[in-house]
């Protein structure tokens, strides 16, 4: 038997572990308390900018505020703002970014 197959398997038992305590242990965690659930809303809008932010001040690798991607941006977030809507956000969005990168 080769040296991997040990290390195989103690992966897959570590995995099945991990899975199968989740699952032992979920009826404790349908209460949160509301500080973790508090916490928790915060992770998408924080995983969101993490994603955006960079593709807007740097999208050619170096920083550039003067660039169509980032005024596009922020009307599009000024939108979101103070509308709320989805739609609108997309259609001001890509409507600006369109305009200004043919300007």
């Amino acid at each position: 038997m080769t040296p991997i197959w040990p290390v195989i398997v103690v992966a897959g038992a570590g995995t099945y572990a991990m899975r199968a305590s989740f699952l032992a242990i979920a009826h404790r965690m349908a209460t949160v308390p509301p500080g973790v659930a508090r916490m928790l809303r915060q992770i998408p809008p924080a995983a969101l900018a993490a994603i955006i932010l960079p593709a807007l001040v740097r999208p050619e690798g170096h920083l550039d505020l003067a660039q169509p991607r980032l005024l596009a941006g922020a009307l599009a977030a000024l939108v979101a703002w103070r509308t709320r809507n989805v739609g609108a956000t997309l259609i001001v969005g890509m409507g600006a970014l369109v305009l200004l990168q043919h300007l």
